[in-house]
């Protein structure tokens, strides 16, 4: 991680976390916030930058039209999927109109949850790296799955073909790649009270009075 050599910043420390689709990103999350966590998503803070309205939803539409609208004038996801998935100059175009509005609300609400009483915060980004917001994090967790089974997971999860779910996969940074940039790596490739003991022992170390942590490690299943 591009972070290493650096000082935290001061308060509590923010555990990115990221990873491949449907490797288990959310569920990984969530389980960090019943140890008690403070628990910020990056698709929440998507929704939230597109709210009728506001600025980054109209220069949406001036981009890709009203096609991406439904009938209340709300972001029709799935519309705007469809016009991005096949073309990368608009997944490009999408991306620099809203990754810069996310940016500015995330350091927001992380400066916010840094000065709270919880023992960790835990930032939860699907495009954390294609994004640059590793430098928004003390230290990033990649969470891992084998291939077949992020497949499985995937075609089951959306109701895909494999040929489709295989296509969403390769269209992403190689899951190689992002486990090569980690500073932790949890494997989710078996059952989830695997994954939950190497959570819990990951937040053991990294939550507030926990005693620290060492960084770039695996967990010892993974």
């Amino acid at each position: 991680m591009n972070n290493e050599g650096q000082a935290d910043k001061p308060g509590v420390r923010v555990l990115g976390i990221t990873g491949g689709i449907a490797s288990g990103k959310s569920s990984v999350a969530q389980a960090f916030a019943q140890l008690g966590a403070a628990v910020l998503s990056a698709d929440e803070l998507a929704r939230a930058v597109v709210q009728p309205g506001s600025a980054v939803l109209l220069r949406l539409r001036e981009r890709f039209g009203a096609r991406i609208l439904d009938a209340d004038g709300c972001l029709d996801r799935a519309a705007l999927a469809t016009v991005v998935f096949n073309d990368p100059q608009s997944r490009q175009a999408l991306n620099a109109l809203i990754h810069p509005a996310i940016a500015e609300l995330a350091q927001e609400r992380l400066e916010n949850l840094r000065r709270s009483e919880a023992p960790l915060v835990v930032y939860e980004a699907p495009l954390l790296f294609e994004a640059g917001a590793e430098q928004r994090v003390d230290a990033v967790l990649v969470i891992k799955v084998a291939p077949r089974v992020q497949l499985q997971r995937l075609m089951a999860r959306d109701g895909l073909d494999e040929a489709a779910a295989r296509l969403r996969v390769d269209a992403q940074m190689p899951q190689e790649e992002k486990v090569a940039r980690a500073d932790y790596v949890i494997d989710n490739s078996g059952s989830f009270a695997e994954t939950l003991e190497q959570v819990q022992a990951l937040f053991k170390k990294l939550a507030r009075g926990g005693g620290g942590a060492q960084r770039r490690e695996s967990s010892p299943s993974g």
